[in-house]
């Protein structure tokens, strides 16, 4: 039988209450980030690097994605 790792779950600060744009960020694997849908938590997980998180959000800050 596989371990499982329990996630901590937190829903990004720029989801609204309303919005179709809502995510969470789960952390508990070592080195990687968790993503899901809000809406969807028994749905699929994208899973990251931490650093290719850090890069991610980084570029948002700075405005160099279009979103």
């Amino acid at each position: 039988m596989e371990d499982q790792i329990e996630l901590s779950w937190h829903k990004s600060s720029y989801s609204g209450n309303g919005g179709g744009r809502c995510v969470e960020v789960g952390t508990g694997l070592p080195g990687k980030v968790a993503i899901r849908d809000t809406k969807n938590l028994a749905g699929p997980v994208l899973t990251v690097s931490g650093h290719m998180w850090t890069e991610f959000v980084e570029a948002i800050k700075l405005g160099d994605l279009d979103l």
